[in-house]
């Protein structure tokens, strides 16, 4: 059992497919402040850490099996949280910077130069890790992946993707002397759009995720219904031999489905 709970934390670890994809298409190295990658160490490593001291702690009360599911669905609880703050992240980052750019273009329709400009927009961010990104972008149009900014956490692929067109246009600006804000509010009228889009989207997948959460939450219920009535369904489950293996598939059963379920919500929101 002890080696089953090892594989499931590496499990839980090892970063998933499309990081390691992103990191090979790298053409040459970069350095990476310590803070960084303490933050992306600690943000893998915790579902690790919840699944052992979760598994730990219930083996104190109950039956290793016990102990090894429960780690299991910690570890993978955490996971999901983890995912949402991250998302959620994203949408901050991706808020932030449309302001900040309608202030750039009002700047500009203002008549101010493009540094005068860009330093009202950058203290205008309310988000600091887009703000300390789109300085140098604006300033100097530079790709945002050369940014050495001292925030723990990198902006999102949409925010690097924008602050890439963002300094093509100041670039083009700068060579060209053509105007800079009508392409400025082309990109914050983007982003706006987007983000009406995406809160469209999750209010609609709102009730299917609700949904989701009550039927994963039915069994809990039959358990307590059953030990209401004397049955002691608990017992049966831990001690028996094929209460075990009926504990191992609904738990197994659940975890797929609540992963599923997750799955499908998220393509439908990226769709």
């Amino acid at each position: 059992m002890s080696g089953i709970l090892c594989l499931a934390v590496a499990a839980l670890c090892w970063p998933p497919a499309r990081s390691m994809r992103r990191r090979a298409r790298l053409r040459s190295p970069r350095r990476v402040p310590a803070s960084r990658l303490g933050a992306s160490v600690d943000r893998r490593v915790a579902p690790g850490v919840a699944a052992l001291l979760t598994a730990v702690g219930v083996a104190l009360l109950s039956t290793a099996v016990v102990a090894g599911l429960a780690g299991v669905v910690a570890g993978l609880g955490v996971r999901i949280v983890q995912r949402r703050r991250r998302t959620q992240a994203g949408q901050r980052q991706v808020d932030a910077l449309a302001e900040a750019l309608g202030v750039l273009a009002a700047e500009l329709r203002a008549g101010r130069s493009v540094q005068d400009a860009a330093g009202t927009a950058v203290a205008g961010c309310p988000d600091p890790q887009v703000a300390a990104a789109l300085g140098p972008v604006l300033r100097l149009g530079i790709d945002p992946g050369q940014v050495r900014s001292p925030s723990p956490d990198e902006a999102t692929g949409d925010t690097n993707l924008v602050l890439t067109r963002v300094g093509a246009a100041v670039r083009l600006s700068a060579r060209t002397g053509c105007s800079l804000a009508a392409v400025v509010t082309a990109v914050e009228d983007d982003l706006r759009a987007r983000a009406r889009a995406d809160t469209e989207l999750r209010a609609a997948v709102a009730g299917p995720r609700a949904s989701a959460t009550v039927l994963a939450g039915l069994p809990v219920l039959g358990l307590l219904m059953g030990s209401g009535v004397g049955a002691d369904p608990w017992r049966v489950l831990t001690t028996t031999g094929t209460g075990t293996v009926l504990l191992l598939a609904g738990v197994g059963l659940e975890v797929a489905g609540l992963v599923w379920s997750e799955r499908l919500v998220r393509q439908a929101v990226r769709r």
